[in-house]
């Protein structure tokens, strides 16, 4: 068995055309082109790095955007003052304050300063509680697009066994949410683990569906996946490699070469879950400029 390969980049292209269509149609029935304000506290250099991606993705489908640069000594107070003029500020739809913050401030507090209607990375506790609790809400993009690409792909998930290893807020915890949902995409019966977990072979090899985002290099050999298994690999590491210009090389967190010989399905990386993730911020922040369709209150 060789696995066959879920091609996000692929996916990407096809979801952020339609999207192209989607805004343009929104614009030319009368309504303002979305806007989405990026806010970047520091200059480190990944996070400029995936905020020239999602400008580079808003430009693409005709979303408008701009940056806000604090420099990285900002006060919790003047950058929450920052977020609540972004919120008072009815042009802008969508607010994403770029991760990871210095550590003086704590991202807790700064999202949840986010006016929930405009937080269109999903991660303000009244959306994630909307998702929980399975109503209209702006869901994490990384699951989000894993939704995707298992809806492009056939893939099914209902009656199935996922299995989540990782339990961030970012990814994990929305992942199960979404997974175990009793809706027409989830109702999997569903098991979320960590990379501390015990035994943890247990679990990932009577697993389905796997989906893996602990951030650990290789964390998944092919003895932990049962044969026929869906394996979806988020995890993003660098690591050495002399043989490269750049002298590392982006590997995830599942032994890729030894597990595609047992998967029926599995993500590369790069390339995988990534591309899917800029997608969904794309259109959580077109919802967000219909958000009284989406929100009441």
């Amino acid at each position: 068995m060789s696995a066959k390969l879920i091609d996000g980049k692929k996916v990407e292209q096809i979801t952020m055309d339609l999207l192209k269509k989607d805004v343009e149609n929104w614009v030319e029935s009368g309504n303002r082109r979305p806007f989405l304000k990026v806010v970047q506290v520091g200059t480190d250099p990944a996070s400029s790095t995936y905020i020239g991606a999602k400008t580079k993705a808003c430009n693409k489908v005709g979303i408008q955007t701009d940056t806000t640069h604090l420099p990285d000594t900002v006060s919790a107070k003047e950058l929450k003052a920052a977020i609540r003029s972004f919120n008072e500020d009815d042009k802008i739809d969508g607010i994403l304050v770029q991760l990871p913050l210095p550590s003086h401030l704590s991202s807790h507090d700064v999202i949840e300063s986010i006016d929930h209607r405009k937080d269109v990375d999903g991660f303000h506790p009244m959306n994630v509680g909307r998702l929980t609790v399975d109503q209209p809400t702006f869901p994490s993009c990384t699951p989000a697009g894993i939704f995707e690409l298992f809806r492009y792909y056939s893939i099914p998930v209902k009656s199935k066994h996922a299995v989540v290893v990782g339990a961030s807020n970012i990814v994990g915890s929305p992942m199960a949410i979404m997974l175990s949902r009793e809706n027409s995409s989830g109702k999997a019966t569903t098991t979320i683990c960590h990379k501390f977990t015990r035994d943890l072979t247990t679990h990932t090899i009577s697993a389905d569906i796997l989906v893996v985002a602990a951030g650990q290099p290789n964390l998944i050999k092919p003895e932990m996946v049962k044969e026929g298994a869906v394996v979806i690999d988020v995890g993003i590491n660098r690591i050495a490699d002399e043989t490269s210009e750049k002298g590392y090389k982006l590997v995830g967190d599942c032994d890729f070469e030894g597990i595609r010989k047992k998967a029926s399905w599995i993500t590369p990386v790069p390339g995988g879950v990534g591309p899917m993730t800029v997608a969904m911020l794309m259109k959580n922040t077109l919802l967000a400029a219909k958000k009284s369709i989406y929100f009441e209150n």
